[in-house]
């Protein structure tokens, strides 16, 4: 896999072109076009990367590092190959930093137990946002738990900002670590990363930003941004699941003890005494998803090609139109209306629930997520069990946006 930069996108993106990459896609849904409105929750995987993880076990594959017969090399490089293209796409100083994980859930799990459990003591506090996915969430607690430290919550405004002033104020002496999530993921709103890290730092406190909304949508720079920890994961940058990213500062990666124990994190192993390998491999027990890996590779130089900048074009003039024609049907309520927002609409209809709307809209074609969206606190702060969610990739288009609407008259029509 080349560490060069792909040749420039195109200057819009051209729908009918990447649905055709997307087998997918092509596949009639109760006998309708598939309008696919669920990227917030999992990717759907182009041709080259379906084809980059069949080739890994077709042509290619062995276990990979020590080995020296010729599939064994060749599985490593391609693997190893994968840490460059990572580094182009987030813009990280060093390939060292990049270290592969299962997700971007275990790459916060990580952080949590190597990286942040050690420094804290009881009254020590950590500071996370009401509008945290579970994964960003039920980690913190579990540390919290163990050592007698305190989680501490910045609230979210009624539009789905975050309430920036009181994230300020929850910034204290005992604060240890922060962590906010950069896009969420039930409200599409887009957190200013750069002034939270920026806020933090003032105080010495390190900070990760779970970026798994924000990598498949946005271009991505960790040094500009200034993070300590970013990560995300494959399943939504459209690769496969099983695989993702946590990248890390290597002041800090280097200091950090091992997560789990085994395999190819060892430097040399004694009943006396092991020692361990440098960063990454340090958090890299066991046999890793090697195919899994090298395709997330090769999603994320899809991304490339089709250009990040056109990408965020594209999807934001899907969320306006989306907004523009959900907001004429009577009784929408939309959850989340922040400024600025990523393509995710959260909403609402009157008399429905948003279990039913989901099933009628299938019965339709249009595949979009209902529930808590593994955000039950954030459900909470605006007063509802559930919302139907719809989310937007660089496959979607208006004829989604329009089969999402007539798809919602039918459920007006049922529900009278």
């Amino acid at each position: 896999m080349s560490a060069t930069a792909p040749s420039a996108g195109p200057q819009a993106v051209e729908v009918e072109r990447i649905r055709a990459d997307f087998p997918i896609l092509q596949r009639p849904m109760n006998g309708k076009r598939l309008a696919f409105l669920d990227s917030a929750a999992s990717a759907q995987k182009p041709q080259c990367v379906i084809d980059a993880e069949r080739e890994c076990y077709e042509t290619y594959y062995a276990n990979i590092h020590r080995g020296v017969y010729q599939l064994s090399q060749r599985s490593t490089q391609a693997y190893e190959g994968v840490r460059a293209v990572v580094q182009r796409f987030i813009n990280a100083p060093d390939e060292r930093e990049v270290v592969f994980v299962r997700g971007a859930t275990e790459a916060i799990n990580l952080v949590a137990q190597s990286f942040v459990r050690p420094m804290l003591s009881p009254g020590d506090e950590i500071l996370i946002t009401g509008m945290e996915h579970h994964a960003n969430i039920v980690p913190w607690q579990l540390v919290c738990e163990a050592t007698g430290a305190q989680l501490v919550v910045a609230p979210v405004l009624d539009d789905g900002q975050l309430d920036m002033e009181g994230l300020r104020a929850r910034i204290g002496p005992r604060t240890r670590f922060v962590s906010v999530v950069h896009v969420s993921n039930t409200l599409g709103t887009i957190n200013p990363v750069e002034a939270i890290i920026s806020l933090a730092h003032e105080q010495g406190v390190p900070v990760l930003v779970d970026g798994a909304q924000s990598a498949p949508h946005m271009p991505v720079d960790v040094q500009a941004m200034g993070a300590d920890f970013y990560c995300f994961s494959a399943h939504k940058t459209y690769g496969p699941s099983g695989a993702g990213v946590l990248w890390g500062r290597y002041e800090h990666l280097k200091d950090m003890p091992p997560y789990q124990g085994g395999g190819d994190m060892i430097r040399t192993v004694s009943f006396e005494k092991t020692t361990y390998a440098e960063p990454p491999q340090r958090f890299e027990a066991g046999t890793p998803n090697i195919a899994g890996v090298i395709a997330m590779g090769r999603g994320l130089e899809y991304i490339e090609s089709v250009g990040r900048e056109a990408m965020i074009a594209h999807e934001q003039g899907l969320l306006d139109y989306a907004m523009d024609r959900l907001g004429d049907i009577p009784g929408m309520r939309f959850i989340g209306t922040a400024p600025h927002k990523a393509g995710v609409v959260s909403f609402l209809l009157d008399g429905v629930h948003p279990h039913d709307m989901g099933t009628i809209l299938d019965m339709e074609g249009v595949a979009v997520r209902v529930g808590h969206h593994c955000t039950q606190p954030l459900m909470e702060r605006f007063e509802v069990p559930a919302t139907v969610r719809a989310s937007f990739g660089l496959y979607n288009d208006r004829d989604d946006v329009d089969a999402l609407v007539d798809g919602l008259h039918r459920v007006k029509e049922f529900f009278g």
